[in-house]
């Protein structure tokens, strides 16, 4: 089976491409070669998909099996993508995201039939405008789209709220003994999965003909409250977590950047349904617990001392929260 990623070497993506590789994959990366991951055994095309007229010769003699975009987010993006690929995919994948579904839910189970709206962030109604776009291109002339919403993905982040992701600002702040952030009272429900996890059902759907005109969500079974999280990556540190409680709305308030990742998003206990995923891949089974994983994720993050960015603008953003919840 010969495949396209466009991306394919990031928090995410990277484990699908070694693990689509051990599986037999012809596995072709288009990117930028920024990042500096290696995926042996991977073909590698040199280019930048917002290039349409490169990426057009670059691509020209190519047909595939399929097509995975890993990076695209605006509708316009996707339209490029249905002109680019038209006739030359079996299946293409877009990858959205399970923050495109209901905010506030409606109820705390989530199925992939869950309504999509999402008044709190614009990179959630992106999402769901591109996904108008491919299935509206699938009913109308047959594009074979395939719709992934992963939640909450980690491996090379770290999962939390404030200081986490690329950063490792939160990690120090505890090493410190200094306070950390926590929305709400911390007893709300979340689900993280480590993208080694994630990697199994994706690559199940790959070239999977049943699955053309589906919307998955691929994630993990074990449900958590962001105080089991917070004390998971403490542990892992080896200290006890400072924990400061803030309502989500007065953190959105005060950090207007914070206000759609939390009420568009982190704010709401939000439980996964997996039976279609499982239903589409039978192999499918996250086995990875936080509690292994982020221990995981935190040695990634130790092996190099670049990768352990502490921003002072995120320093100072927790310090004028910690003073004006005082």
């Amino acid at each position: 089976m010969k495949v396209l990623f466009i991306g394919g070497t990031g928090n995410i993506s990277t484990e699908v491409s070694k693990l689509a590789i051990a599986s037999g994959i012809d596995l072709y990366l288009l990117n930028r070669g920024q990042i500096g991951v290696e995926i042996p055994k991977a073909n590698f095309l040199l280019g930048d998909i917002t290039d349409v007229k490169a990426v057009s010769g670059l691509l020209e003699n190519h047909h595939w099996d399929v097509v995975v975009n890993w990076i695209a987010y605006q509708e316009h993006e996707v339209e490029r993508d249905i002109a680019l690929f038209r006739g030359k995919t079996r299946q293409y994948v877009f990858i959205s995201s399970a923050s495109v579904y209901q905010k506030p839910p409606s109820h705390p189970v989530i199925t992939e039939s869950t309504p999509l709206c999402n008044p709190f962030w614009e990179y959630s109604r992106n999402k769901i405008a591109c996904e108008e776009r491919l299935i509206r291109a699938h009913r109308e002339e047959g594009f074979p789209v395939t719709i992934v919403r992963p939640s909450h993905t980690y491996d090379t982040i770290i999962p939390a709220v404030i200081g986490g992701g690329r950063e490792y600002t939160l990690i120090e702040r505890m090493k410190k003994g200094q306070e950390v952030i926590l929305h709400g009272d911390g007893t709300s429900l979340w689900t993280l999965t480590h993208a080694r996890d994630f990697a199994l059902g994706f690559v199940g759907l790959l070239g999977h003909q049943q699955a053309i005109g589906h919307a998955f969500h691929i994630t993990s079974d074990e449900i958590l409250t962001w105080n089991q999280i917070y004390q998971a990556i403490a542990a892992c540190v080896g200290v006890e977590p400072k924990i400061v409680y803030m309502p989500s709305d007065f953190i959105g308030r005060l950090e207007p950047s914070l206000s759609g990742t939390l009420l568009g998003d982190k704010s709401y206990s939000m439980i996964f349904d997996n039976t279609k995923i499982k239903r589409f891949v039978p192999q499918y089974r996250a086995t990875i617990p936080f509690s292994a994983g982020i221990r995981m994720t935190l040695a990634w993050f130790e092996e190099e001392a670049a990768r352990r960015i502490v921003r002072p603008e995120t320093n100072a953003m927790m310090e004028r929260l910690l003073s004006a919840c005082k």
